[in-house]
């Protein structure tokens, strides 16, 4: 079976393209940073992210282009691909893509550092004036013991 499933943020805005066959195709590259398990900062600077090639097709490139911006946190689905080809200097290159099956949405089209805009809406939750500034909502003194942890 060759099932992958990444979480990461999109280092630039996908790059989209259109084949010209019978019907026109659109194509979306991107590199999704996924970052590995374990400390992140480890601190002999060694890299705490994997930078993986991303390659969509039809709806979900055009899907893409639409809603995917840089800096936005999704998750994708999708198979393992592998290829070559001789480049121009003759030497062989060879290539490993994730193609994008599904894209999901991680966070709120206002949480971290994404621009434009998405089709993610924000769930209804308690008033903006009772979130603390960390984004979770203050407990009112006295309810110690009807919380469920404790």
């Amino acid at each position: 079976m060759n099932r992958v499933i990444l979480i990461g943020r999109l280092t630039r805005d996908p790059d989209i393209r259109y084949a010209q066959n019978d019907q026109t195709m659109a194509i979306a590259r991107y590199t999704l940073a996924v970052d590995r398990r374990g400390r992140r900062d480890s601190g002999d600077g060694q890299q705490t992210a994997d930078f993986i090639s991303c390659v969509a097709f039809r709806q979900q490139a055009e899907f893409a282009e639409k809603y995917l911006r840089k800096g936005m946190k999704i998750a994708i689905s999708g198979r393992i691909q592998t290829g070559s080809y001789t480049n121009r200097d003759g030497q062989k290159v060879y290539t490993t893509d994730v193609i994008v099956e599904e894209h999901e949405f991680c966070e709120s089209k206002n949480a971290g550092s994404s621009s434009g805009s998405s089709p993610v809406q924000e769930a209804e939750g308690p008033a903006p004036d009772s979130a603390v500034g960390d984004g979770f909502m203050n407990i009112p003194d006295g309810i110690d013991e009807e919380l469920p942890f404790n």
